[in-house]
């Protein structure tokens, strides 16, 4: 049997747009030889030096929920390991998202419960006792798309052995079956091409969670 391609995907749990494509890639991971690897990024973060140039509902965001999901999830990560993320993210997601009940203590605790970690995590929720490792996780995925980009990241191994890096897709809703598979083989076709660097069109639907 061959070995799964691995790809590290970094997200932000506040993120809907994020969510829309973390689901799409296991999606994908049912249908390719791939293997996804979570990692935390932070939209407080990716801001914190423009924080004035945003709208103030936006500033009220990161500073009022942005924090407490990703120190949750960073911290179940130091303390049980990496195998914990994804799962953890799934059950974040689902209730922030899906069940609209956003980025809540009541919601985090819920989560937590629902993998079976600790309830005490929910206290990490506003310490800074793991934010070192939640800025180096959060850098080592932006820097290798640039700081004009947010969340999420995916990079897999290229065809020289040196990892294909980029932002998004930005897809709603989340493609399955042969639509993901095929979004996918087309995404690492144009990602994989040197000096690539944008298709955009703009928006004209919200996140479409199903």
């Amino acid at each position: 049997m061959s070995e799964k391609t691995p790809v590290d995907f970094w997200f932000d749990p506040l993120c809907p747009w994020a969510w829309m494509t973390s689901r799409w890639v296991l999606e994908v991971e049912t249908l390719r030889d791939i293997e996804v690897r979570w990692h935390v990024m932070s939209l407080a973060v990716l801001n914190e030096n423009r924080i004035d140039e945003l709208p103030e509902e936006y500033r009220d965001m990161l500073a009022n929920k942005a924090w407490a999901p990703v120190r949750v999830v960073v911290a179940a990560q130091q303390k049980y390991g990496d195998e914990v993320v994804g799962k953890l993210y799934t059950a974040l997601g689902t209730r922030f998202h899906n069940g609209g009940e956003g980025p809540t203590r009541e919601a985090i605790s819920a989560a937590l419960d629902e993998v079976g970690l600790p309830a005490d995590l929910i206290d990490y929720a506003d310490s800074d006792t793991y934010d070192t490792e939640l800025r180096a996780s959060h850098q080592e995925g932006i820097d290798k798309v640039g700081q004009e980009v947010g969340t999420p990241v995916i990079a897999v191994p290229g065809a020289d052995g040196e990892q294909v890096a980029f932002f998004g897709p930005v897809v709603t809703p989340a493609p399955k079956g042969e639509a993901a598979a095929k979004l996918w083989d087309g995404t690492l076709l144009v990602a994989s091409v040197p000096g690539f660097y944008e298709i955009k069109r703009t928006r004209t639907q919200g996140p479409i969670f199903d």
